[in-house]
């Protein structure tokens, strides 16, 4: 499968409609699968990955939220709004834009039908906050952890790469 390459984000997207706000953080990674794929598909393959149910139980005990398969099953499909420390704040037929329980941050994934597959695509934004100066920060702790966010976010979208493939296969 082709590597996970950094792009900004498709222009009519939900995740490119927060770009307006002073001081956001946004990032999007695109892969390209060999098959048509839809957003349920990419929706159920990256939050039952491995590698995100590691994250789901480091939140089971953080957050105290449990999620499970079959709940991002009901994600994937439309039937609940809610996963783990997410809420669903817009959908649209190729994309699904989520914010987290604190409003600081929010998840994108997105398909896009193209010529010898589809590009899955996963995208984050980080909203500021009000400093010191009155300017918007994203803060210390953004900026320390930003380069292992990037190396995660690849991480996710390769291993949902991973088993959106192998679902098809088998």
């Amino acid at each position: 499968m082709p590597e996970v390459e950094a792009f900004d984000p498709p222009v009519d997207s939900l995740l490119a409609g927060l770009s307006d706000i002073p001081g956001i953080y946004l990032d999007c990674f695109k892969l390209i699968a060999p098959f048509p794929y839809t957003l349920q598909d990419l929706v159920l393959a990256f939050y039952t990955t491995p590698l995100f149910k590691a994250e789901r139980t480091v939140l089971r005990f953080t957050a105290r939220r449990l999620s499970t398969d079959a709940e991002a099953l009901a994600l994937a499909s439309g039937h609940t709004d809610r996963f783990a420390i997410w809420k669903v704040e817009d959908r649209r037929t190729n994309e699904i834009l989520l914010g987290e329980s604190s409003g600081r941050t929010k998840s994108w994934l997105g398909v896009a039908a193209i010529a010898n597959g589809t590009e899955l695509m996963f995208g984050s934004a980080v909203l500021p906050v009000k400093g010191r100066d009155g300017q918007p920060t994203l803060g210390p702790v953004f900026h320390t952890l930003l380069g292992a966010h990037k190396v995660y976010s690849r991480a996710l979208l390769a291993a949902a790469g991973r088993g959106i493939t192998q679902a098809s296969a088998g």
